[in-house]
């Protein structure tokens, strides 16, 4: 039955990182076409879609329901992680489709929800850096990163497993770079990579062009962007 749903190419990627026996949560689920795809496509996985608002959870019941994957998905209306209780035992989290920043405190917030996750896969519209800062902060290592162009819009997923604590010195140029440009995409340097970060050096520039001319410059956030853009310029080079 999976070949007959329709899924975006954003969202085929996320799951492709999703295990067969996985016991997953995806929060915001957008109709629930992502749990119902996996479910669809392995036998064993189980799944609680997570939506905050009353429409979007009736609709992922509707798609679940149409499905027949009821016995197997649950449809859950709460804010972020609090939809979870400790008798879930789910192994994996996905969060995608929103802010970078909205994601992590969503994370931060739920944090005591994450003892079981062995898994967080995220996908931020914006401001990644937060995300990888997040969770260098709580002991989770970034295994894999995908970067993809769908509709005219960039996307970047983020995929970290658990690791034990270490004593890393987060502080460093090196940390900072890789939570800016992902440490595995910096490393491919694809073509989308090449594309996106071109257009970030341009918008930078020009910002940066016309904050000189203020009356009253801000010197301290023009160091701040200035940095940024040699770091930019660096990656491309």
């Amino acid at each position: 039955m999976a070949e007959h749903m329709q899924l975006s190419k954003r969202l085929q990627a996320i799951g492709s990182f999703i295990s067969r026996d996985s016991s997953f949560a995806d929060i915001g689920s957008d109709h629930a076409y992502l749990p119902c795809y996996i479910c669809l496509q392995h036998p064993n996985v189980q799944a609680i879609a997570g939506e905050v608002n009353e429409g979007p959870w009736n609709r992922a019941k509707e798609t679940v329901s149409h499905y027949r994957l009821t016995d197997r998905i649950e449809v859950r209306m709460g804010n972020g992680l609090e939809i979870l209780t400790k008798h879930d035992k789910i192994d994996t989290v996905v969060i995608a489709g929103m802010g970078g920043s909205l994601i992590t405190t969503i994370l931060t917030a739920g944090i005591e929800k994450l003892a079981t996750v062995d898994r967080i896969i995220a996908q931020p519209n914006n401001h990644a850096y937060v995300i990888r800062r997040f969770m260098a902060l709580y002991h989770y290592e970034i295994i894999d990163e995908l970067i993809i162009e769908e509709n005219g819009q960039i996307y970047e997923i983020i995929i970290s497993d658990k690791k034990q604590p270490t004593d890393q010195d987060i502080t460093t140029d090196v940390v900072q770079k890789q939570w800016l440009f992902g440490p595995i995409l910096m490393e491919q340097k694809s073509a989308i990579f090449l594309k996106k970060w071109q257009a970030e050096r341009d918008k930078l520039h020009r910002i940066i062009q016309q904050m000189k001319k203020a009356k009253v410059p801000d010197n301290d956030k023009l160091i701040r962007l200035e940095n940024r853009l040699t770091w930019i310029k660096e990656v491309l080079s």
